[in-house]
């Protein structure tokens, strides 16, 4: 049994160990394709109180890492169409803001990254804490583990993006949820609504907090009282916390970010981008609202919910072992887990199971319902985190949007826990058998320090870490690519190599949040497959491997976009990588 103080040094150590992991790792990193649209998009918020763009994700963690931001003088291109004109122009503007109007962007790019870092340590902390008070000290070490070692957690919560902050906003909200089912007083039901608007800001994918909350807080109100009067006031009480959530923390961001964003202007860019919405009665909705000045921020925030929606519905072109689609895989997340998941925890997660089928006593078509009734009521959080698991994951695998594992990654630390739970379960099951325990203990060792090994082992590129099964960094290109193994990171690391190797002019097709013209000036020549001289390049060439899979992969049958003009490039060998995600040639 692990003390108080050792699991609070224990925790602080593996907290710093991520910190400090996490920090050094992003800054050989560049922009990502997100990060391009994201840090200015922040910016804008904060310096113009304006949402023109990027409004399909919500502001809070686009806020927190413009902060900084705040304090380095920058030039705003107030004046370039992609602001004044476009609509939504938010890569135009991005790359306009970042290298064209006078701005330093590594250093626009490393602070920014850095309240990222910050909130990850703060979702590590509290995941520990709720873990910690829910099974106690080994748990939340297991956890914390198993969290701070997460290869994926390390990638994005160094970067700007909304994925960790989706994940913290499911931990959160999901604790002072539970909190106010058990103890329905004026204190929980408040900090329960405010806590779910904070979710709401985080990410649109979290609307789905508003099934999630439905389903385990009828559940809890039959399963406790089998009551329907007692079942009505909790709904009523759910339904109170969602308002309290919508117009106390909701309404009153959204307002602060369109206070100068004209009328006229967000009632005709939302006209534009909803004109190909299906959802043709939430769209005149959202299309009404827009130019209402008390209604207007509910307006914003529905526009991009439903353009959020949209996109998950319709897909992204993408490449998928050796295919090419728009239309999405329903076994894209769960292969895609699979192999970007360090195989250790798989084997863990295995033992857990395994423990917990060995805790079922009696077959279970015995006394079925009375026992499931008796383990959800004194197992109330670890069902919720149950029924989260599998509403996300149907979710995710029966959407079109298949990018990347992040889009999964709120899903993770619940895992986590359940994880760590049937851990310590399967060691409390075999004390009494000494030989058999050192196994286990034994074994347990071994897992976790692998798992631990595998994620130090490839520092400082976590973004394309694959696991054994896949081949490792090296391989996991040839399953999938984009925000799961080249998401543009490596755009320095191609400088880099380009100077120490005194190349005097390379061809580049880049695919990313960088701008190849600015890091390598004039020894930049752009290249496409798509141009119209079709005559393949000499000399040096390098190309990003999303776009390069892109170009080699086999087109799905309802598929009609070109496809195969990449495959000239397989009697090449690269001669080398800029890091993991840059393939670089020497045709001659």
């Amino acid at each position: 049994m692990l003390s108080n103080r050792i699991t609070n040094i224990i925790a602080g150590i593996l907290l710093a160990m991520m910190f400090f992991t996490a920090f050094f790792s992003m800054l050989g990193d560049s922009a990502t394709m997100d990060e391009l649209a994201h840090i200015p998009a922040g910016y804008s918020y904060l310096s113009q109180k304006d949402f023109r763009i990027n409004p399909e994700h919500p502001p809070l963690v686009k806020d927190l890492a413009a902060i900084p931001l705040l304090f380095l003088n920058l030039n705003f291109p107030k004046d370039h169409p992609s602001w004044q004109e476009e609509v939504n122009g938010q890569w135009w503007f991005g790359s306009e803001f970042l290298y064209h109007s006078g701005n330093n962007p590594d250093r626009i790019i490393f602070w920014a990254r850095i309240p990222m870092i910050l909130l990850l340590i703060f979702l590590g902390w509290f995941l520990f804490y709720f873990a910690r008070k829910l099974a106690g000290n080994e748990v939340a070490i297991l956890t914390l583990i198993l969290f701070s070692f997460c290869p994926t957690f390390l990638t994005h919560g160094r970067l700007v993006t909304t994925d960790v902050g989706a994940a913290l906003g499911v931990v959160l909200s999901t604790y002072f949820w539970i909190e106010f089912l058990k103890c329905p007083s004026k204190k929980n039901i408040i900090l329960a609504g405010l806590i779910f608007g904070i979710a709401l800001l985080l990410k649109f994918s979290l609307i789905l907090l508003v099934p999630f909350f439905g389903i385990i807080t009828i559940i809890f109100a039959w399963l406790k009282t089998d009551n329907k009067k007692a079942i009505l006031k909790y709904v009523m009480l759910a339904l109170f916390a969602g308002i309290i959530g919508f117009a106390f923390i909701v309404w009153p961001v959204y307002q602060f970010h369109v206070l100068n964003y004209p009328l006229a202007k967000q009632l005709s860019d939302t006209k534009f981008l909803l004109e190909s919405n299906p959802m043709g009665s939430l769209s005149n909705l959202c299309i009404w609202m827009a130019d209402k000045p008390l209604l207007r921020p509910f307006g914003h925030f529905l526009l991009g919910l439903l353009m959020a929606t949209q996109r998950t519905a319709f897909g992204n072109t993408v490449y998928f072992m050796g295919m090419i689609s728009a239309s999405g895989w329903w076994f894209y997340f769960p292969l895609v887990y699979f192999l970007k998941i360090p195989l250790a925890f798989h084997l863990l997660t295995l033992i857990a199971l395994f423990s917990t089928l060995l805790a079922i006593k009696k077959p279970f078509w015995v006394e079925t319902k009375k026992r499931v009734k008796a383990w959800i009521l004194n197992h109330f959080t670890e069902f919720s985190m149950l029924v989260f698991l599998t509403i996300y994951w149907i979710t995710s695998i029966s959407g079109n949007l298949n990018i990347g594992v992040r889009h999964i990654l709120p899903t993770f630390p619940f895992l986590y826990v359940l994880v760590s739970i049937g851990i310590k379960n399967w060691i409390g099951g075999i004390n009494n058998l000494p030989k058999t325990k050192k196994m286990a203990w034994f074994l347990l060792l071994f897992l976790f320090l692998w798992y631990i090994g595998s994620s130090l082992m490839v520092f400082p590129h976590y973004l394309s870490y694959f696991n054994e099964i896949a081949g490792g960094s090296k391989n996991g290109y040839k399953y999938v690519v984009d925000s799961n193994y080249d998401w543009g990171q490596d755009l320095k690391r191609l400088t880099w190599f380009v100077e120490n190797n005194k190349i005097e002019k390379i061809y580049v097709d880049y695919f990313g949040g960088g701008d190849p013209s600015y890091y390598l000036k004039e020894k930049y020549i752009p290249y496409s497959p798509f141009q119209e001289t079709k005559e393949k390049p000499k000399g040096w060439l390098a190309v990003s491997v999303t776009l390069l899979q892109g170009g080699r992969g086999n087109p799905e049958p309802r598929f009609d976009q070109p496809t195969g003009y990449y495959k000239w490039l397989n009697q090449y060998e690269p001669k080398a990588r800029a890091g993991d995600s840059i393939f670089i040639y020497y045709i001659d």
